[in-house]
């Protein structure tokens, strides 16, 4: 993480109302940095950046990112929880039946929110979550 990165992320952490911390700095920074992550993960990362951090402190600090908009928090069908750094742009996701790696994918139609239920119900929507389901090409005979 170089100085920039660390001041940028810390200027954003405070910009979403959060007291800055290095732990949750190292937090924003390692989710990121990955790839759709879990907590496990997550915390190793966070560890491997500052130390020692408690599994619980890591559940906190991802709740928190997570109301504040700054990381988003996907569960694939039965799957653990997994936490990216995309943000706001209502992107779905690629999910392989066998293996559990999760991909990206742009708006189906290329603007929020993607696509528009046949009956809003009186609705006011701002965001559809797709995930397509297959197998990725290393699952794939």
């Amino acid at each position: 993480m170089t100085a920039s990165q660390t001041t940028t992320t810390a200027g954003e952490l405070r910009g979403a109302g959060l007291r800055v911390t290095a732990a949750r700095v190292a937090l924003l920074e390692t989710v990121r940095d990955g790839d759709h992550l879990g907590v496990e993960a997550i915390a190793s990362g966070v560890r491997d950046r500052v130390g020692h951090i408690s599994l619980q402190a890591v559940y906190e600090a991802l709740h928190a990112l997570t109301a504040a908009g700054l990381v988003r928090r996907i569960q694939p069908g039965d799957s653990a929880a997994r936490f990216e750094g995309r943000v706001g742009d209502n992107h779905h996701h690629l999910v392989c039946r066998n293996c559990g790696a999760v991909k990206d994918v742009d708006c189906v139609v290329g603007h929020p929110p993607c696509l528009d239920p046949v009956d809003e119900a009186g609705y006011l929507v701002d965001e559809a979550d797709v995930t397509f389901w297959g197998l990725c090409p290393e699952c794939r005979p």
